[in-house]
């Protein structure tokens, strides 16, 4: 309302001092500065981005809460520019009349008028580039989202695989779910090794055999197989030193077995042991130490596209 109010005032007092144009001038000047911040202030929330995918459906929502605000302001930038080039060709037009009956003390106004005809013009070719930039932002950012929504839908297809193929061994401590937009096998050590081992057992070779099957045909996800205990000290012998040792051990055993299916991307392979450290429940009940014995294998589908779309918005 301010851009238009100082535009309006502008044909009243243009013929009466040239400070007049000036103020004109500033007020075009500080919006053009202002949407140049704005600009980067979208870029720099965009590149929050690149940071891990588990923060991607936060960021999706901001961005998206971004997206509307930026075409809000798309669409006040175009009504403003058209309302700026209405008041360019009432001017022209009055510069032309003016033109018509000049004298001395007309021509002085005249030049006055020429100039700020001018720096309007320039500033008006300014908002239409920056238009123009904001229509290619808000592009990208759509192309982003959908990005981010296909990869959603392709991890809750992956789930439901999963589910389907590992269907016989869940009430047998295995549960298949989808968050962060990651998903996450989890196998109960009683499914899988005896207390103290990391021999996998045949039921448990089964259940990760039929795994593997759905990450042979799969091969661009990155597989994270983690091991984990509860917080009783590791009471066996041999070389194991304790529940660090015993939890990667674990783990190492899950990667040999996915390792058998030549489908599957052994780069994409990673075994990390946790040990007692990332419990699901409390170690105080035995229900609770048997939740916290497990495996689990977390399942994260590729972000370098998102990464490179990210870096082209930026």
């Amino acid at each position: 309302m301010i851009k238009k109010a100082s535009i309006g005032l502008l044909v009243v007092a243009m013929s009466m001092t040239s400070c007049v144009s000036k103020k004109i001038y500033n007020d075009l000047e500080t919006k053009y500065s202002d949407l140049k911040k704005e600009n980067r202030s979208i870029a720099d929330q965009n590149a929050d981005l690149q940071k891990a995918k588990n923060e991607l459906e936060l960021e999706r929502d901001k961005l998206t809460k971004d997206l509307s605000a930026t075409k809000d302001d798309l669409a006040k930038q175009k009504a403003d520019l058209a309302a700026a080039q209405n008041k360019f060709k009432v001017l022209q037009d009055s510069y032309n009349a003016l033109e018509k009956n000049s004298n001395d003390a007309l021509e002085k106004n005249m030049a006055k008028n020429r100039e700020l005809l001018a720096q309007l013009e320039a500033k008006s070719k300014k908002l239409a580039e920056e238009q123009a930039s904001l229509d290619k932002t808000a592009s990208r950012l759509n192309e982003l989202e959908a990005m981010i929504a296909a990869k959603e839908e392709a991890m809750k297809k992956l789930k439901e695989t999963l589910s389907k193929a590992l269907n016989g061994f869940e009430g047998k401590g295995l549960t298949v779910e989808q968050k962060n937009g990651k998903v996450y096998v989890s196998m109960e050590n009683k499914l899988l090794f005896n207390s103290g081992s990391w021999a996998v057992g045949t039921e448990g070779r089964k259940a990760v055999v039929e795994l593997g099957k759905v990450l042979g045909d799969n091969p661009d996800l990155s597989v994270l197989i983690e091991g984990h205990t509860d917080d009783d000290p590791y009471a066996g012998s041999g070389p194991t030193a304790n529940n660090w040792d015993l939890s990667t051990k674990r783990a190492t055993a899950i990667v040999n077995i996915l390792s058998e299916n030549a489908k599957i991307n052994k780069q994409k392979l990673t075994a990390a042991g946790r040990s007692e450290f990332s419990p699901l429940a409390s170690n105080a009940t035995p229900e609770g130490k048997a939740k916290n014995r497990r495996i689990e294998i977390i399942l994260t589908p590729r972000l370098d596209e998102i990464a490179e779309m990210l870096n082209s918005i930026n």
